[in-house]
């Protein structure tokens, strides 16, 4: 259970951010005993696979927070964030449950196909919301947003790998935000009543 929430967790924050999940889980698999990677995902702990990354999210880090720009980058991450929350999902559970079932390393396409999925929800919510941020507020909430939306993603990291039951706090909290986030959009292309109309 502990690791299908990690990885939820996980796969939530590569939906915000597609580099920053991936940063935290291969720094701590080199620093802490937390992460333990199986053999197979053994290339997430070097340093020149954090190095890419890094730089990766540097260019990421400016690119979302210019108005406009960021539609675009969030039009190119749609293929990069589900993909990174396969690799964190599948990455950290197959590390949980190596030594306690053979199940996930008989069927690793559950793992790729959870966190795809997750990530991919969490994505379809962040290029819905900030259009309307932007419009709302002519381009100066992109920065403010973004930023947010990085800080979230590095919170929802950590508290993934160390606190996994919080990941259920969290989940319900998205669950809120995507209904509200439905409700308003289905508002404002909902066509206004006109004068004296039935």
């Amino acid at each position: 259970m502990f690791a299908t929430l990690t990885g939820l967790g996980l796969s939530t924050a590569a939906g915000l951010n597609a580099y920053i999940p991936l940063l935290v889980v291969g720094v701590l698999a080199n620093f802490t005993d937390a992460v333990k990677l199986p053999e197979g995902y053994a290339w997430l702990s070097n340093w020149g696979v954090l190095a890419v990354l890094a730089v990766l999210l540097a260019a990421e880090f400016v690119l979302d927070k210019i108005p406009a720009v960021d539609t675009v980058n969030d039009l190119v991450q749609t293929a990069v964030r589900p993909l990174s929350g396969g690799v964190v999902f599948s990455a950290t559970s197959a590390a949980a449950e190596l030594d306690h079932s053979t199940w996930v390393t008989e069927h690793p396409w559950v793992s790729w196909v959870l966190g795809i999925a997750m990530a991919l929800a969490v994505h379809a919510l962040k290029s819905t919301a900030r259009p309307i941020v932007n419009v709302g507020t002519a381009g100066a909430g992109a920065p403010v947003a973004s930023t947010v939306e990085d800080a979230g993603s590095l919170g929802v990291s950590l508290v993934a790998i160390f606190l996994p039951l919080l990941v259920l706090v969290l989940l319900v909290g998205l669950a809120v935000f995507a209904w509200w986030l439905i409700r308003r959009v289905r508002r404002r292309r909902r066509p206004p009543a006109t004068p004296g109309g039935a």
